[in-house]
């Protein structure tokens, strides 16, 4: 049977059937269950099979630069946070619906009374600091919530505003170009 006729049967089976075909074709039993991979390792070695699989000389090359690599066993922790992806930080945007640092946001649940301090980078509730107002109502409550929404910040429903400088005429604009 034609190699990519193969492929289009795999798209076919269940993962069982997978499973069973990945055993035929590589002679060892799998040990993913992921059906999208399996089909993948699949094809590949169907494909390798009838065209043949990478010339020796590509395999050397692949080991020797495997060997003389320096490859770290764990990721090195900066400062105890993992680092980031790229070297450009995120500009901290600050939501223009939060009122201004010092504010003392209220609201009374289940006969508490929560209060909570807005921070230049943050919130803070009963002695600690929260990253959002969510965090804040969750440790509070106990349930998640929109933390703009509990607070009264934001209505249900209501889109964040959109950055600066953009229109109705601006947005329909650039999706008629």
């Amino acid at each position: 049977m034609d190699v990519y006729a193969q492929i289009e049967q795999l798209r076919r089976m269940q993962p069982g059937e997978l499973r069973e075909r990945y055993r035929e074709v590589w002679g060892e039993e799998s040990a993913a269950t992921n059906q999208q991979h399996l089909m993948r390792r699949i094809a590949w070695r169907l494909q390798a099979l009838a065209e043949g699989d990478l010339p020796q000389r590509a395999v050397d090359r692949a080991r020797q630069i495997a060997k003389d690599a320096e490859l770290r066993d764990q990721v090195p922790l900066v400062s105890g946070r993992l680092p980031r992806a790229s070297g450009k930080r995120r500009p901290n945007r600050r939501d223009r619906r939060l009122p201004a640092p010092g504010t003392e946001l209220s609201r009374v649940y289940r006969d508490q009374t929560i209060v909570v301090r807005v921070l230049a980078q943050g919130f803070e509730y009963e002695g600690r600091r929260y990253r959002s107002l969510s965090a804040v109502a969750r440790e509070a409550t106990g349930t998640r919530w929109n933390g703009l929404v509990f607070f009264g910040v934001a209505k249900r429903g209501e889109p964040a505003p959109r950055k600066r400088g953009t229109t109705a005429v601006n947005r329909k604009a650039s999706r008629a170009a």
